[in-house]
């Protein structure tokens, strides 16, 4: 097998885990082979576990990145000074961004539940660790007072993120609907 630079490591692992990502999103996790994405990383397969033990530990990095990124757009977006106005923007951007994910938002499918079947009890307890931002994290940073009962206005809210059948999800593409029912729901929670 080659050797690798350490910068050549580092390219080679960020094309595979964005060759992944776009795999993932286009195809789903059964549908995505390593032989595709070392291809298009530039590297032949037996190189790939030069890299990765298995695709499933690809695809962990992959739902880490994501979730760092989503965190990052947030945060990026309440600034310095957050308040009611900004948290509902920002709670939109997050959706807009999540919507953009697939396999993030379709986390009742056969094809992320064979993941996640996959994934040894390790990963899944990192998983769940970077998963602990949520909207308490944002709502904290905002700075905001609930009109109602706490658990009442995060459950409100986290159902906009919540997955919807196909059939159903249509609705929730229109992005005007989004927003006005971020704009009810923020409005009716808090202060």
């Amino acid at each position: 097998m080659m050797a690798f630079s350490e910068v050549e490591k580092k390219n080679i692992k960020e094309r595979l885990i964005l060759s992944c990502e776009e795999s993932w999103a286009m195809y789903g996790y059964k549908k995505t082979n390593i032989e595709d994405l070392c291809l298009k990383s530039g590297i032949s397969k037996g190189s790939f576990y030069l890299f990765y033990s298995s695709k499933e530990e690809l695809f962990f990095d992959v739902m880490l990145l994501v979730q760092k990124r989503l965190v990052d757009v947030v945060e990026s977006e309440l600034g310095q000074n957050p308040d009611k106005n900004i948290f509902t923007n920002a709670v939109k951007i997050l959706y807009r961004e999540f919507a953009k994910i697939p396999f993030m938002r379709e986390t009742q499918s056969p094809d992320f539940i064979a993941l996640m079947n996959k994934l040894s009890s390790e990963k899944l307890k990192e998983l769940e660790g970077h998963t602990s931002y949520d909207i308490r994290d944002l709502v904290r940073s905002a700075g905001l007072k609930y009109k109602i009962e706490e658990q009442k206005g995060l459950s409100a809210l986290g159902f906009v993120f919540t997955p919807l059948p196909e059939e159903q999800r249509k609705v929730l593409e229109q992005l005007d609907t989004i927003d006005f029912i971020i704009d009810a729901l923020v409005d009716k929670i808090f202060y």
